[in-house]
Formats: structure tokens, C-alpha cells, sequence
């Protein structure tokens, strides 16, 4: 399983702090088209992830167990 966790706006939006996906292995990539045709994530592009606290590429891979952050661009002044 793969842990999701949700922040700023993206935690408002599904108003929910993760998502929970059953899967043993999948790339960055991979999770970003899943989530944007779920309805979930509608600027995939434009969010940031990171796999166990480190940013990474939709290259890499997510395995089972991994814990996955979604960060959205936040703006402030």
C-alpha cells in the first residue's frame, strides 16, 4: 500500500489528509495520470512530490510502503 499525504489546498479540496493506494509499485508518473483521472488532481504538472521526504521525478518509483507527498505551489507575499 501506498500512503498518500495531502497538503494546503489539495487537503481542502478532497478534505482529507491522505489517500491510500493498493498497489505494490508504480513511478511518480504514473501516480500523477492515476490521480488526475480520478478526478483528484487536476494541475498534476504543477504539483510537487516527494517520496519519503526527498522531491522526486515521475521516473522514480514508488514502491510498497513508501510514503508520498503531494505539495502544492503556494504563493505568498
Amino acid at each position: 500500500m501506498i500512503r498518500v499525504l495531502l497538503f494546503a489546498h489539495l487537503r481542502e479540496q478532497l478534505n482529507r489528509p491522505e489517500i491510500l493506494i493498493e498497489k505494490k509499485e508504480m513511478s511518480v508518473g504514473q501516480l500523477r495520470e492515476a490521480l488526475q483521472k480520478n478526478g483528484m488532481l487536476a494541475q498534476a504538472s504543477a504539483v510537487m512530490v516527494a517520496v519519503n521526504e526527498e522531491f522526486a521525478a515521475d521516473e522514480e518509483i514508488i514502491r510498497d510502503g513508501d510514503v508520498v507527498a503531494l505539495i502544492p505551489p503556494v504563493s505568498g507575499g
